[in-house]
């Protein structure tokens, strides 16, 4: 996933990432052709065929009202909805009571654009570190000693390069805390590490150290600080080699079964776990990513919309077991690419892979719940030229943890029916030039569609079945022209609005020759510092077919005159660049972290206001070390939780020669690790 291309340089390495994290983050994705080829610039009779004719109705109607009002029905004055839950009184006045120092939630003074080898936070600020990357969380776990890992020991310790952050309920003074594990770089994890030769264990050790953990967590009373428990009876690891089952209406697909699982039912392991979400039952769900790396010897046109490549692999795990080898077991790559929901509460449960959700390289899943209780699922697909997705369960929650309701609940996600988004701009074409010059009528904005593709057995896509669907969702979406967009990655409705926030981290293949040009939702060519799309369906029933859209942020430098912060005066904003995960906070502010910075500084944390006069007003909260990502941003009344991945990420970085010192100073080696940051005086975050 984030390869970043610099705008006018001949070298994709330079800018915001580096070659080692091309390699090891996306298996060099960017120097490969995009996977999507297809020509689907338009609607057509698929659309008109697969749409009921209510369902075409009510897209017509959302796009009437939204041409007739300028979408102010929908998105309503200083960007309320009309049909969401009440305004208080600090919405009506600008979500911070006309004070001058920052809306509510965001009255902290920013921190400056920086390159320093540390996380920088704002004065009036603490941080600590709440767990490292080898730190044991089983019993039986030894301490960790980089030089003696073993295998077994990492399969108990607290795996690398966390991403994906989600804090849940426990008991008065303890949480816990779920991480997904995205990618390894062994480079920086073994001494001597000779990328053409790894050894048994040097793989086995990369095999455990990916996946998921729960960690108890205990609160510190007075302060935000968390401090791990170790060895806790709810404490857990998943890794590459954990079981995992296969549920929803591709289970037991021929397309899924392999020699060691003729059932297509069980899997083993859960690869490249990037952002997630937290649903209202109590379960995480993880989103696979950049699955396709690690398989090898690839050939067939499914494998190439997918990013499979021919070759051997970067860590080249196929030698060692294979399953990773596409021309030895061919279905085995189509078992990744899932949402994974798993049940932190449970130490006993079997995780599940649900692929009634599609399968692509899920950034994420951010699930809410329509007026009468089905969850509805946003999900992004992070590749360039690629679609955004919606799934609609035809189930209702069950409140309570019951044991009744706890098994109806961990069926939701099975049944439904799989969307993909059409959007519409509402600007003549001609006025979208690919500049980033906003069109006459002052916004970025439009309408759009959810195209179904399928719901049960049931496919809407002519000339594949349902299980075809599920299992190359990317083909469907070809098939019925959804809108390739610049790289869809996390994805998070408001609490307090409903709408849903959309980050588009970048697309430097925006317009080049032979590529989709520019579009009123992706209005730049060779787009390198992306932008965050708000998108508005009714309030009580996001099962609809039809929503309206527009950009709420344009990144990039505000003195650059393509970018756009919904109207709040670009000399008060912090420049940001690269928006990657996307977090609410309690007063209904989106927080943004970054992956790539363009503009020379490193990646960070960020606020903005959503609503009233101070919407678009958009303060850096924090940096990180160098050759690091910002990840997972949970922000609590008394803290902000951040995970720290791959530090010290640099070209030419190894354990003998680091180009970081964080967490723990020279001498030590670099560790991803999590991150809590509180106010000094104990008082709540921003206010």
């Amino acid at each position: 996933m984030r390869k970043l291309l610099p705008l006018l340089n001949t070298d994709p390495h330079a800018g915001g990432r580096s070659a080692l994290t091309c390699r090891y983050r996306c298996g060099d994705a960017c120097f490969h052709e995009v996977p999507n080829t297809s020509d689907n610039e338009y609607v057509g009779d698929v659309i008109a065929s697969a749409l009921s004719r209510r369902s075409m109705m009510r897209a017509a109607a959302v796009v009437t009202v939204a041409a007739a009002a300028g979408t102010a029905t929908v998105f309503g004055p200083g960007g309320e909805q009309a049909s969401a839950a009440p305004a208080t009184d600090a919405d009506r006045h600008g979500n911070g009571g006309g004070r001058t120092d920052g809306a509510r939630g965001l009255r902290f003074a920013p921190v400056a654009p920086n390159k320093d080898d540390k996380v920088t936070i704002p004065d009036g600020y603490a941080q600590s570190v709440v767990i490292r990357w080898g730190e044991p969380i089983l019993r039986g776990a030894p301490a960790f000693d980089a030089d003696k890992q073993t295998a077994k020991a990492q399969a108990g310790q607290f795996g690398y390069n966390n991403d994906f952050l989600s804090l849940l309920p426990y008991k008065h003074d303890q949480q816990l805390l779920v991480a997904n594990h995205e990618y390894t770089d062994e480079i920086l994890m073994f001494r001597g590490y000779d990328p053409a030769n790894p050894t048994r264990e040097q793989v086995e050790i990369a095999w455990a150290a990916h996946g998921l953990s729960v960690v108890v967590v205990e609160e510190e009373d007075r302060s935000g600080k968390l401090t791990a428990v170790s060895r806790h009876p709810l404490n857990r690891r998943l890794t590459a080699t954990s079981e995992f089952k296969v549920t929803g209406p591709a289970a037991g697909s021929p397309l899924l079964r392999t020699s060691a699982d003729p059932s297509g039912t069980k899997v083993l392991g859960t690869l490249n776990n990037c952002a997630g979400g937290t649903t209202p039952w109590g379960t995480t769900l993880h989103g696979e990513e950049n699955f396709n790396q690690y398989f090898a010897n690839g050939s067939s046109a499914t494998d190439k919309r997918y990013g499979i490549g021919a070759a051997a692999t970067e860590r080249k795990w196929e030698l060692f077991d294979k399953r990773f080898d596409v021309k030895q077991e061919p279905n085995e790559v189509h078992r990744h690419g899932w949402v994974v929901e798993l049940d932190p509460y449970d130490p006993d449960s079997t995780p599940r892979k649900r692929t009634a959700l599609g399968r692509f390289k899920h950034e994420a899943a951010q699930p809410r719940l329509t007026a009468d209780g089905r969850p509805v699922v946003y999900m992004g697909d992070d590749e360039r030229f690629d679609y955004f997705y919606k799934f609609v369960s035809s189930k209702r929650m069950k409140k309570g943890t019951s044991r009744a309701a706890r098994e109806h609940n961990s069926t939701l996600l099975d049944e439904g029916t799989l969307y993909v988004a059409k959007l519409t701009g509402d600007s003549p074409a001609t006025e979208i030039d690919g500049s980033g010059k906003l069109p006459n009528d002052g916004e970025f904005d439009g309408s759009g569609i959810w195209i179904p593709l399928a719901t049960g057995d049931k496919s809407f896509v002519p000339g594949m079945s349902a299980e075809e669907v599920y299992i190359f969702t990317r083909l469907a979406g070809d098939k019925v022209g959804a809108t390739k967009m610049d790289r869809p990655e996390d994805v998070e409705p408001s609490p307090r609005t409903g709408r849903v926030y959309i980050a588009l981290t970048n697309n430097t293949d925006r317009g080049k020759p032979g590529k989709a040009g520019a579009d009123e939702a992706n209005p730049r060519n060779l787009n390198k510092h992306g932008q965050i799309l708000e998108l508005a369906e009714n309030w009580d029933d996001p099962a609809g077919d039809g929503f309206a859209w527009r950009l709420f942020l344009v990144a990039g430098d505000p003195n650059d005159p393509a970018t756009y912060f919904s109207g709040f005066p670009k000399e008060k904003v912090s420049p940001i660049s690269c928006p990657d995960n996307v977090a609410f906070d309690p007063y209904g502010n989106l927080w943004i972290s970054t992956d790539g910075n363009q503009l020379g500084s490193h990646d960070g944390l960020f606020g903005v206001a959503t609503q009233g006069e101070r919407r678009g007003e958009l303060k850096q909260f924090l940096t990180v070390p160098a050759g690091a990502e910002t990840c997972g941003p949970i922000i609590q009344d008394r803290r902000v939780l951040i995970a720290v991945q791959h530090p010290g990420e640099l070209d030419g970085a190894s354990v003998e020669q680091p180009k970081s010192i964080w967490p723990d100073g020279p001498g030590k080696i670099v560790r991803p690790s999590v991150v809590a940051v509180w106010r000094k005086n104990g008082c709540d975050i921003g206010v």
